[in-house]
């Protein structure tokens, strides 16, 4: 049942330091040289420079993976972090008024405005019922009047001792 030699076939694959000879029927060409191709190891194919680097950095990578986050924070802005008590609205806002934003009145467009300036797009009347909610807990006061209202602090934030 073997076919006359004819229908054999003979390809050389040139890759790199790589050199392969391939001999099968013609039917089977294309198989046989994926197979071929999908079985080459790449890493192989690479200098031993840049295998060794590519080495190093999943080394450091898995020890980046293992190390506790606060860690992996440069020593100046940790404690910016811990006092983060989150990202919802009312979080940030108390960002705000521990960083001293709220040592003057602030309207609620300049307020909306620092979130939106940081990077937070919340509704202003996200912004809105986190401000009134502060100022039912005697953290900030109110100025004026509906519609026109202007936040400032009803006392500093040092002088909590719950702001985690």
């Amino acid at each position: 049942m073997s076919g006359p030699p004819a229908e054999e076939v003979k390809i050389r694959l040139k890759h790199g330091e790589w050199e392969v000879e391939v001999v099968c029927i013609e039917s089977r060409v294309k198989q046989v040289v994926e197979s071929v191709l999908s079985s080459l190891d790449t890493t192989k194919m690479m200098g031993p420079e840049v295998q060794s680097q590519l080495d190093a950095l999943r080394r450091e990578i898995d020890s980046l993976k293992t190390r506790p986050i606060a860690e992996l924070i440069p020593e100046g802005q940790q404690q910016k972090v811990t006092t983060k008590t989150g990202i919802t609205c009312r979080g940030l806002l108390e960002n705000l008024w521990v960083e001293g934003h709220f040592d003057s009145e602030r309207s609620l467009g300049e307020v909306h405005e620092e979130l939106s300036r940081r990077g937070y797009n919340y509704d202003r009347t996200a912004v809105s019922h986190s401000l009134t909610d502060m100022v039912r807990e005697n953290i900030l006061t109110r100025i004026g009047t509906m519609r026109n209202y202007r936040y400032i602090q009803k006392r500093p934030p040092n002088s909590t001792t719950a702001q985690a």
